[in-house]
């Protein structure tokens, strides 16, 4: 059970690509879902969001929708570059709406800025919010396990995520 915090709360999100949440078109209905029910239980003053595929969009669109101040740490500029148009375009409309925008590591594309992405996440955040399946590869299990090792409190909603909350 995920119970509720009092006083000012920064979370940041970490989870799953599409590919690993059943496809682009299939996930976003119940992602938002799971999204904002988590943020009303806990009414965070403050959102970070990756900004990766998946996961961390569908947060910053609910820290939005529910009118949350949003920060989006971007790993890199153009982390975007390669992505599907759709998603390129949705991806800057979020950027729109952030009220602050960080991008952790100059430079273009590679692999270890996500996780210095991720680790900036945890060290400004009070607590994590992780949509991930338990496996230990990838930068969601990574991002984890430096959040437990900060002894930053991680709330995994993948449960949720496999129930069959919407049809």
């Amino acid at each position: 059970m995920i119970l509720p915090m009092k006083g000012p709360l920064c979370i940041a999100a970490t989870g799953h690509r599409p590919q690993k949440l059943g496809g682009f078109q299939k996930f976003p209905t119940k992602l938002l879902y799971i999204a904002d029910s988590y943020i009303k239980r806990n009414v965070p003053t403050l959102g970070i969001s990756g900004m990766a595929l998946g996961w961390d969009t569908v947060w910053a669109e609910a820290l939005i929708e529910l009118e949350v101040p949003f920060l989006a740490a971007i790993p890199f500029e153009g982390q975007e570059s390669r992505w599907p148009q759709e998603s390129q375009k949705k991806y800057h409309d979020l950027l729109k709406k952030a009220d602050r925008v960080e991008i952790i590591s100059p430079g273009g594309y590679a692999a270890w800025k996500m996780h210095v992405r991720n680790e900036w996440m945890v060290d400004n955040c009070d607590r994590v919010v992780a949509l991930w399946d338990g496996g230990d590869d990838g930068g969601t299990a990574a991002c984890v396990r430096y959040a437990t090792k900060r002894k930053v409190p991680v709330d995994n909603l993948w449960d949720m995520y496999r129930q069959d909350l919407i049809s």
